[in-house]
């Protein structure tokens, strides 16, 4: 829809204007009701720090900024729409006045409180002149910090003022800015959308730059901290103005080429980041990687002056792709230009078509003359390119959500009531709760905080084989999803820093494998630090732990500190050869106590056997096989029961052994004693009397260990100390004053039979067996003597093999040295084993 020529010309009535001052522009249309606009027509402001002195300057405008121009075309193309409908406001139409700004944020308040109070205050210099129409909104303006300067102003007006562009946090604050609503979602969004995809590449070690304005301070705060909590670190976040001295820039260069992090975040507005790039192109700093905002990733401009491809796969967040019907064809036609008498006419068709007309002021002989016939056909600049036109889009609905709010106000239908009063409060209050369709399909709304539903595209710089930047559309970003479902990557391959394809890596330190865990370093951010290998016993098994876990006691850890496994359980077995050799040995010992016993019996009349009580001889044989046969209790796996009864039948078979061996030291001892004179003690020591000195002796032990297995008895006990890759499986003794009494009595005995034999060892006989007593004792007594530090000393399994080889050294100690004697002359001496021989009256035996 073309709008009419009017529609750029000022208003037929008269305007106040500054007499001589052809560079403060103005847009102007009157209606039914007015809309107000500022935008900036002119990139730079001269002066304009002059501007806060107390002294007033001539303030200029210069460099003509199509982007501003395209944004009012924008606004004028939505008004133009409205007044051709018959649907939305029928039979009002909309007016305008659209002031330029140029970026200078004090002539934004100026034109802001002059669209206000219906005063038109283009110069301090002028005398104010009123017009009684005052503006019902205030479209624009397109940056932070203008927008933070004019809500402020006539927030107490309660005007609404819709921003296509203004995308600081700050600005939701209804409290400071209650007026101030945006089509642009807020950098509360952004600033996490670019957390999430910095942290999506594993990018933990950024750079951060940053507009030193209200969009950058803000929007890099919220980033910062959203960073934080993703565990992102920033090596550092600096801030400049275009402005600044060439000094400030260097310093900044400085500490990029020092810094380690290959990727850099900004918050730049696109005159920043060009200013920027053009020094760094100086330095020839390539091989960053960028991550940009919706400020200038999807800026053309900014990609044409990046001639030495500085910021070559860059990636980051912009607006949604946008269509309107029929906007570029209004923003491209001109010619309606060419006839309205706005003063804004010749710079703009000069700068358009780099032509002078004859009558310009300005006009250079090296130039071409304007004719006002040119044609866009072909031309290519930065007015034709519409890449821009989400932001377009931006500034048609803001257009429209005001429409549709008089709409609702004015109680329209077919007709409008043009009786209601308006006041700028009710259409504020409208605002805040509208929501519609615009034609294409895009639902508009407003939020609490006056800001839109955040959605955007993850754009890509990619690099074309002319040298033209491609930017393609790699994801989507959506706030009203989960938070898990909110970045969404599309399997497209990403081109990075210098044309690498490959993921860059930006990390203070690596991370830690499985089996590592981190600890900082002093005085650097969370993000560094050193991989410390996991103690003994410990693991992780999930890259970058904080910390270790211990085992439980039942498992340990690997080599690689990455998995624990299982201990294995280490018992003496009947499988293993040890456990093998040493049941042997004890079935052995068990045979060979048993032909012993055959033999015995079956020359049990003869004299050998007869002449030291065969009773006790046949009575220490059965507790030799028990002494055997006990040392298999220790064999195996340990149980409750096979605790108990491994240390209890161990000590009593034993005192049982030794008391039979005591009854027989005794015994010879008794005996030389009645071939003396006038003796008869064999009468108080007889059979009877024998037998009862064993079971007295048995006895006792016997109540030590019913005390003991009573107060505290042994147990199956799990030790997980003893060694760090193995569970040792053993009897705990319960009581140790229970195991000491029971051990301590057996060598009582064992001592006393010791020391009995050795006396007796020299009286006369051709056989006397405490010779042989006196031996086996010697030999049990060094078994058991030697065993106390070897059981002590022995790991885990070979501490219960000591035990069972004492038992069975001793059992064999005893039964060589006092059985293996008679039966070498029962079996092949017999002409030895007769009485005569035996009491010493015959030839003494060789034995």
């Amino acid at each position: 829809m073309q709008p009419s020529v009017a529609s750029f010309s000022q208003a037929e009535e008269p305007v106040c204007k500054q007499r001589g001052d052809p560079e403060n522009p103005q847009l102007l249309k009157d209606g039914d009701i007015m809309l107000g606009g500022i935008f900036s027509f002119h990139s730079s402001w001269v002066n304009s720090q002059d501007t806060y002195r107390h002294k007033p300057l001539p303030l200029q405008c210069t460099s003509l900024n199509f982007r501003g121009f395209q944004y009012a075309q924008a606004m004028l193309f939505a008004i133009e729409e409205i007044n051709n409908s018959t649907v939305l406001l029928p039979g009002i139409s909309l007016g305008y006045k659209i002031y330029d700004a140029c970026t200078s944020i004090a002539r934004s308040v100026r034109v802001a409180l002059a669209l206000a109070n219906g005063n038109e205050i283009l110069s301090a210099l002028s005398a104010p002149c009123t017009r009684p129409a005052q503006v019902q909104a205030i479209m624009g303006e397109t940056s932070s910090s203008p927008c933070m300067a004019i809500a402020t102003v006539i927030g107490p007006f309660h005007i609404p003022m819709i921003s296509h562009f203004a995308t600081c946090a700050c600005l939701s604050d209804k409290t400071k800015y209650p007026s101030f609503l945006r089509t642009i979602p807020s950098d509360y969004y952004q600033s996490r959308a670019l957390a999430q995809l910095v942290w999506h590449f594993g990018w933990t070690w950024v750079g951060a730059l940053r507009t030193n304005d209200g969009y950058g301070n803000y929007g890099m705060a919220i980033f910062t901290e959203a960073a934080m909590q993703l565990g992102i670190c920033l090596e550092y976040s600096v801030s400049f103005f275009r402005t600044d001295p060439p000094d400030k820039i260097q310093k900044i260069i400085d500490i990029i080429k020092a810094s380690t992090s290959k990727v850099i975040v900004t918050f730049l507005s696109p005159t920043d980041i060009n200013a920027l790039v053009q020094q760094l192109s100086l330095h020839n700093m390539t091989g960053y990687q960028w991550v940009g905002t919706e400020a200038w990733i999807f800026d053309s401009q900014t990609a044409a002056m990046d001639i030495n491809h500085i910021l070559d796969g860059a990636i980051g967040l912009s607006i949604p792709k946008a269509h309107v019907s029929g906007m570029r064809e209004f923003m491209l036609d001109v010619m309606p230009l060419n006839s309205s008498s706005n003063e804004m006419f010749p710079e703009f068709w000069e700068t358009l078509f780099s032509c002078k007309f004859k009558q310009s002021k300005s006009s250079a002989g090296n130039q071409r003359e304007c004719t006002g016939h040119e044609d866009l056909t072909g031309l290519q600049n930065s007015f034709t390119d519409m890449s821009l036109m989400p932001i377009f889009n931006n500034v048609y609905k803001g257009v429209y959500a005001v429409a549709h709010a008089l709409h609702n106000i004015l109680s329209c239908n077919k007709t409008c009531n043009k009786k209601v009063q308006l006041d700028p409060f009710t259409i504020l209050q409208r605002l805040k709760k509208i929501k519609f369709k615009t034609k294409e399909g895009d639902e508009v709304y407003f939020n609490e905080n006056g800001d839109p539903a955040a959605k955007y595209e993850i754009i890509n710089w990619q690099p074309t084989e002319h040298g033209i930047v491609d930017f393609v559309t790699v994801g989507l970003y959506d706030a009203s999803l989960p938070a898990d479902k909110q970045l969404n990557l599309q399997n497209k391959s990403l081109i990075w820093a210098q044309n690498s394809q490959q993921v860059p890596l930006s990390v203070c330190s690596e991370k830690c494998p499985p089996g590592t865990h981190k600890v900082l370093q002093k005085g650097k951010p969370v993000c560094c630090y050193d991989c410390i290998r996991c103690a003994e016993g410990e693991i992780s098994n999930m890259t970058d732990s904080i910390t270790c876990v211990r085992c439980h006691p039942e498992f340990w850890s690997n080599e690689r500190r990455d998995a624990c496994v299982k201990k294995e359980a280490e018992f003496l077995s009947y499988e293993e050869i040890m456990g093998a050799l040493l049941t042997a040995a004890s079935l052995f010992g068990t045979c060979i106590t048993a032909v012993v016993a055959f033999i015995f019996f079956r020359y049990r009349k003869t004299p050998i056997v007869r002449a030291n009580n065969s009773e006790l001889s046949f009575l220490l044989l059965f507790s030799l096989t028990l002494c055997f046969l006990c040392s298999l209790t220790f064999i195996g796996r340990p149980s409750e029961w096979s605790c108990m009864l491994r240390h209890t039948a161990f000590g009593i078979t034993f005192v049982l052994c030794i008391s039979c061996v005591l009854g027989k030291t005794i015994v010879v001892l008794m005996a030389f004693r009645a071939t003396l004179p006038g003796s008869n003690v064999m009468k108080w020591f007889g059979p009877a009397q024998q037998k009862l000195t064993v079971l007295g002796f048995t006895l006792i032990q016997v109540i030590l260990c019913i005390l003991w297995l009573t107060i505290s008895p042994p147990f199956p006990f799990i030790n997980f100390k003893k060694f760090k890759d193995k569970i040792i499986l053993e009897c705990a003794l319960g009581s140790a004053v229970g195991f000491w009494a029971v051990l301590g009595y057996i060598g009582l005995l064992a001592m006393l039979c010791f020391i009995l034999a050795f006396l007796a060892r020299k009286l006369p006989d051709n056989f006397n067996e405490a010779k042989f007593i006196t031996f086996s004792m010697l030999i049990f007594c060094a078994v058991w003597i030697t065993f106390i530090p070897a059981y002590v000393s022995s790991p885990g399994k070979f501490s219960v093999a000591v035990e069972i080889f004492a038992i069975l050294a001793s059992s064999f100690g005893l039964l060589i040295c006092i059985f293996i004697p008679k039966c070498y002359i029962i079996l092949l001496k017999p002409e030895n084993n007769t009485k005569k021989n035996i009491m010493g009256k015959g030839a003494p035996n060789s034995f």
